[in-house]
């Protein structure tokens, strides 16, 4: 039987036959690791870049993390979730600081200790951790009845994904709403707070719709290439989007038009979808490839947010599906260690990951395939970037403690 909630039981006793650590997600975050390890070199080999070393390198450290995630009580978390939040927010908040580096029009990045940290990585876990200890001793029922909380909930939500927004980073902003809708359906909110949801999802696809369509206007108006205004619109605008990301929605909805030669905002996207579809079944082999090794798909995206594209030339539908398959393997484990957690604490954070991983796999793959604008989001494990590889490894050793700690061994 479950102990009550936030309560922790005084022994543990495992099933007879039934392992008290979870297997699965290990092997799958090593194949993983090792196929993105793989997958980096090969796109490196006619440059003298040593991408895949530091990978290796952040793994090992993201390793020790696992480890000590997975041997902590997860409840530990939920007592100090307030400091973690804290953190998290202290950490998007040094980007504006002499400690932020910028780079491509962004600051994103800073220099702690000697190393290169992206805060916002951090802040989608702080910010989970947050969500899921409020859900968890929430009374989340009917709409009306929920309202304090769900304000209380929306206000600590919103601090960091404005932080992030701001960056701007909005590939990032993109993974978290989804990760809080999900918590508040698991939670068991009513059904109209979706539906009101959705009726502003749409008004705000209106509106965006109604901003491109001004901004394409104003490039014709002025006899302007989107990529030659050094971003005059975005001050006649009322949404706070970056007229760079203005332009990487209109190369996704009207590539021909925007950039008919292909060399401007849509070269990425049209060198992804050679590379993916020229692999064939069994891809081209490592040394074959020729759209990251020859430099059509820049090496800067190569490694990180197209690495799928690198993977599906270079090893096929075959390598790409092994991919593809161990990222959703990986996922519904965490699904089902969710189901099997002790407390609502450990069910909302565990599933919380899970989406958190869904949503990183549905992005990177969707804008790699021409299916999504490209928003700069990696693939778990595999992509190149030391803090998104610690912070996925850290996710996943939370997800064993919740394991190791789970009903069935009360």
């Amino acid at each position: 039987m479950a102990a009550p909630d936030g309560q922790i039981p005084r022994r543990h006793v495992p099933i007879p036959g039934e392992s008290r650590w979870d297997g699965i997600g290990p092997l799958c975050i090593l194949f993983l690791v090792l196929l993105g390890i793989s997958a980096i070199h090969t796109a490196q080999l006619a440059s003298p870049g040593s991408q895949w070393r530091g990978q290796l390198i952040w793994f090992c450290a993201g390793a020790g993390l696992y480890v000590a995630c997975a041997r902590l009580d997860y409840h530990f978390l939920r007592r100090h979730a307030h400091w973690i939040y804290a953190g998290g927010v202290g950490l998007l908040l040094l980007v504006w600081t002499p400690l932020g580096i910028g780079r491509y029009g962004a600051v994103r990045w800073i220099r702690l200790l000697g190393f290169q940290l992206q805060p916002a990585e951090v802040a989608k876990f702080t910010t989970l951790v947050m969500l899921s200890a409020l859900l968890a001793s929430a009374r989340i029922e009917s709409l009306r009845e929920s309202r304090a909380a769900l304000l209380r909930i929306l206000a600590l939500f919103s601090l960091p994904w404005l932080l992030i927004f701001l960056q701007p980073d909005l590939g990032s902003a993109l993974i978290l709403p989804p990760v809080l809708l999900a918590l508040l359906f698991l939670s068991g909110l009513s059904g109209r707070f979706f539906l009101l949801l959705f009726a502003l999802a749409v008004a705000f696809l209106a509106l965006l719709t109604w901003d491109i369509y001004r901004y394409r206007n104003f490039l014709d108006e002025n006899g302007l290439r989107p990529d030659q205004h050094g971003g005059l619109y975005q001050g006649h605008s009322l949404l706070p989007l970056k007229d760079y990301q203005r332009n990487r929605i209109l190369g996704f909805i009207a590539p021909a038009v925007v950039d008919p030669r292909g060399t401007g905002i849509s070269w990425n996207l049209r060198q992804s979808l050679i590379a993916v579809g020229s692999g064939g079944l069994a891809g081209k082999g490592a040394t074959n490839s020729s759209q990251a090794q020859l430099g059509y798909l820049p090496r800067s995206v190569a490694t990180n947010d197209f690495l799928f594209s690198v993977l599906a030339e270079e090893r096929g539908l075959l390598g790409s599906l092994c991919g593809l398959s161990l990222l959703t393997t990986l996922i519904i484990n965490d699904l089902r260690i969710a189901a099997a957690a002790r407390d609502r604490f450990g069910r909302h954070l565990a599933a919380g990951i899970a989406i958190f991983l869904l949503m990183h796999v549905a992005v990177n793959m969707g804008m790699t395939l021409g299916l999504m604008p490209i928003t700069g989001v990696p693939l778990p494990f595999l992509s190149y970037g030391g803090s998104f590889l610690v912070v996925c490894c850290v996710l996943q050793g939370v997800v064993q403690s919740i394991y190791h700690r789970r009903r069935n061994l009360c």
